[in-house]
């Protein structure tokens, strides 16, 4: 039995207030890497216009931008230096609205970046307010006076291994940077600088873009004492910097002067955000973001100083009981396993070896699709693109890594094949490598020479090859969204995790009114059996061949996916 989601009331069996943000699915575009048209090695707009009956025929309905905005690029765009400008690398404004048009043409949706807890240090903002300390937009920025000392005003350092703080010698005074030197941070104590955001998610609004995701969002609110950091909070800065004393009161103005006014998706970046704070950015009643990207599962496998370590199945499946258990009716979430900022997933999550590469992206996609929230699937990983194999220090692209390998140097740390040994699990710019689209030269990507090197395993992996082929992770991922429309269950479902404990099986239940699926997924490489709740029930969709049922009991055949209607 399928169900049709528009005629379906509008509050569901369990509770829950039905969006269309939340029946949707989520495609993210990273711009540089997506396509390029034009040869200059640089994913472009036009590039992704190109590619818009690949994404729609996927079954997604938003896309999600990530930054397209005039920039120096000393962080790949999140340093933006004219929010009302397109980044001349990826084309003009005329190419977005064209791009915009496209997207809605075939029935999807646009969301972008809102990227305003900084600027660029190249923005008209910035170079006035450094100008001198009376200047009308001084107070857009964080400056103090140094400590008595002469030093930065107090210890705080920033997310790319750099002190939080730089002396601008025209003033004497230091400005706060809570990423690199070249972002200084919007003071949003004023007024004036939250109307500057309000008039420029209105300039997009109204262009017709569909929402926003909001980067570092809960670093908005600073304290105005700027003390030192607890020691407490010496190995987990972020959770220090966010969540500030009046981070609340600006999101609730934000909804108030802006949101409230349009039909849009709003999704936040929850970085030093816990579960039971996620709760009160996303609780419909308080009129605030509509989800957030809680970072528990995509931090599983780091420890403190960011460096990898193994991981245990339980661990990752007790992440989605303690956000089904603390996020009630009121609350949606998100579910992801990569974005621009992490591995690719099958390699981190799954195996990559080429023989279960494929299956083992299929049981992470099954995961990702049928979990409570909205799904965001990244570039390529409806392909299973894997990491790259990287060598030296020199291939990585990425500021954060330059830094941290600068900070080895000067600490006298120079083991570059540990270093980069660690990247090799933990770096963000392995989902940055370009998609891969035929297994010519650059992955089809570009005909000119790529901004970063391509992954060479394109001649098996890209898109051309996919779509050649009826059981690729492509069409099995589009069989999943459709499966996920056609049935409520997987969107607003009561979740139960079966097996807690089962170091190979995640077996989980949603369950919405008289329908109850069960989702079987197998993380490993072996057979493994399971007994089926009830006894029996039918298989919507399997991963792998259908599996043997004797009795009570199912084998599950290695690395693969099964739902089933109980």
């Amino acid at each position: 039995m399928t169900h049709d989601l528009v005629n379906q009331p509008e509050i569901t069996a369990n509770g829950f207030t039905r969006q269309w943000w939340k029946e949707a699915v989520v495609y993210q575009i990273y711009p540089r890497s997506f396509m390029d048209s034009n040869g200059d090695g640089m994913g472009d707009l036009n590039g992704i216009a190109g590619k818009l009956d690949y994404i729609k025929d996927l079954g997604v309905e938003i896309i999600w931008l990530s930054p397209h905005f005039d920039s120096p690029n000393a962080d790949n765009g999140y340093d933006i230096r004219d929010y009302e400008k397109v980044m001349a690398e990826f084309g003009t404004m005329a190419d977005f609205d064209a791009l915009l048009a496209g997207v809605k043409a075939r029935g999807m949706r646009l969301i972008i970046d809102l990227v305003v807890n900084h600027t660029s240090d190249e923005h008209r903002w910035f170079t006035e307010s450094r100008r001198s300390k009376d200047n009308p937009y001084r107070d857009y920025y964080t400056w103090r006076r140094p400590a008595a000392d002469g030093g930065p005003p107090n210890d705080w350092t920033s997310f790319f291994s750099q002190r939080a703080w730089t002396l601008d010698d025209a003033t004497g005074e230091y400005y706060l940077h809570l990423f690199a030197r070249k972002q200084p941070d919007l003071n949003w104590e004023n007024p004036k600088v939250r109307d500057e955001v309000w008039q420029l998610m209105r300039f997009w609004l109204d262009k017709g873009v569909d929402g926003f995701r909001m980067d570092v969002i809960p670093l908005i609110s600073k304290d105005q004492s700027f003390p030192n950091m607890p020691g407490s909070y010496l190995d987990k800065p972020s959770y220090y910097y966010a969540n500030g004393p009046r981070m609340h009161k600006y999101i609730q103005e934000m909804h108030t002067k802006v949101l409230s006014h349009y039909d849009v998706m709003t999704v936040g970046e929850a970085v030093g955000t816990t579960l039971e704070q996620t709760a009160l950015l996303v609780d419909e009643r308080r009129n605030e973001l509509n989800m957030v990207f809680q970072f528990d599962i995509v931090q599983l496998d780091r420890d403190s100083q960011g460096h990898w370590h193994s991981w245990k199945l339980p661990e990752l499946k007790s992440i989605f009981s303690q956000h089904a258990a603390a996020l009630d009716r009121h609350c949606w979430s998100t579910v992801f396993i990569t974005n621009h900022d992490t591995p690719r997933s099958v390699s981190r999550y799954g195996d990559d070896d080429p023989a279960w590469r494929v299956r083992s992206a299929k049981v992470l996609q099954t995961m990702l699709l049928t979990q409570r929230g909205t799904p965001f699937i990244y570039q390529g990983d409806e392909l299973g693109m894997t990491n790259f194999a990287f060598e030296r220090v020199s291939q990585f692209d990425d500021i954060a890594v330059r830094n941290a390998w600068e900070g080895q140097l000067r600490a006298g740390r120079n083991d570059e094949a540990s270093f980069v040994a660690n990247l090799n699990k933990t770096s963000r710019d392995h989902s940055r490598t370009p998609m891969q689209w035929t297994e010519g030269t650059a992955g089809g990507f570009t005909t000119g020479s790529p901004w970063l090197a391509g992954n060479p395993n394109a001649g098996q992996i890209n898109a051309a090859a996919a779509l050649a082929d009826p059981d690729s992770v492509y069409y099995y991922v589009r069989a999943l969204i459709a499966l996920r429309r056609a049935h409520p269950a997987l969107i607003y479902g009561d979740y139960a995790d079966l097996a807690p404990d089962d170091l190979r099986l995640f077996v989980y239940t949603r369950t919405l009114g008289d329908e109850t699926l069960l989702i079987a997924l197998n993380f490993s490489r072996d057979v493994v059996d399971f007994a089926v709740p009830g006894g029996k029930g039918e298989v919507l969709m399997a991963s792998a061949a259908t599996p043997v049922q004797v009795g009570q009991i199912l084998s599950l055949p290695g690395w693969s996916a099964h739902i089933i209607r109980l």
